[in-house]
Protein backbone atom coordinates (compact mmCIF):
# COMPACT_ATOMS: atom_id res chain seq x y z
CA UNK A 1 0.00 0.00 0.00
CA UNK A 2 1.20 3.32 -0.75
CA UNK A 3 0.90 6.42 1.25
CA UNK A 4 2.09 9.75 0.18
CA UNK A 5 1.92 12.48 3.32
CA UNK A 6 0.24 15.34 1.49
CA UNK A 7 0.02 19.04 3.29
CA UNK A 8 -3.39 21.11 3.50
CA UNK A 9 -1.97 23.49 1.56
CA UNK A 10 -0.38 21.52 -1.13
CA UNK A 11 -2.09 21.30 -4.52
CA UNK A 12 -3.35 17.75 -5.41
CA UNK A 13 -1.64 17.95 -8.84
CA UNK A 14 1.84 17.68 -6.99
CA UNK A 15 0.56 14.87 -4.73
CA UNK A 16 -0.72 13.09 -7.60
CA UNK A 17 2.82 13.00 -9.11
CA UNK A 18 4.44 11.93 -5.97
CA UNK A 19 2.09 9.22 -6.15
CA UNK A 20 3.00 8.31 -9.13
CA UNK A 21 7.02 8.52 -8.65
CA UNK A 22 6.29 6.30 -5.80
CA UNK A 23 4.12 4.01 -7.90
CA UNK A 24 6.77 3.57 -10.35
CA UNK A 25 9.66 2.69 -8.00
CA UNK A 26 7.53 0.47 -6.04
CA UNK A 27 7.66 -1.89 -9.39
CA UNK A 28 3.88 -2.48 -8.86
CA UNK A 29 2.79 -2.72 -12.19
CA UNK A 30 5.77 -5.24 -13.37
CA UNK A 31 4.75 -7.11 -10.59
CA UNK A 32 1.23 -7.69 -11.67
CA UNK A 33 2.08 -8.32 -15.04
CA UNK A 34 4.30 -11.09 -14.33
CA UNK A 35 1.99 -12.60 -12.04
CA UNK A 36 -1.16 -12.97 -14.47
CA UNK A 37 1.10 -16.01 -16.10
CA UNK A 38 3.02 -18.79 -15.14
CA UNK A 39 6.55 -18.87 -16.73
CA UNK A 40 8.74 -22.54 -16.24
CA UNK A 41 12.19 -21.92 -14.40
CA UNK A 42 13.83 -23.06 -17.29
CA UNK A 43 12.13 -20.72 -19.82
CA UNK A 44 13.13 -17.96 -17.06
CA UNK A 45 16.56 -18.78 -17.29
CA UNK A 46 16.86 -18.84 -20.42
CA UNK A 47 15.52 -15.74 -21.19
CA UNK A 48 18.28 -14.37 -18.49
CA UNK A 49 20.92 -15.92 -20.55
CA UNK A 50 19.58 -14.51 -24.21
CA UNK A 51 19.94 -11.13 -22.61
CA UNK A 52 23.31 -12.08 -21.21
CA UNK A 53 24.68 -12.80 -24.70
CA UNK A 54 22.97 -9.99 -26.17
CA UNK A 55 24.10 -7.60 -23.51
CA UNK A 56 28.18 -9.07 -24.01
CA UNK A 57 27.15 -8.69 -28.05
CA UNK A 58 26.50 -5.28 -27.86
CA UNK A 59 29.71 -4.23 -25.15
CA UNK A 60 32.10 -5.94 -27.83
CA UNK A 61 31.12 -4.21 -30.37
CA UNK A 62 29.23 -7.14 -32.77
CA UNK A 63 26.04 -5.52 -32.96
CA UNK A 64 24.25 -2.37 -32.91
CA UNK A 65 21.94 -1.58 -30.19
Amino acid sequence: MLIIDSKDCENIDKALKKYKKKFEKAKTLLQLRERQSFKKPSIRRRGEILKAIYRQKIQAGVIEP
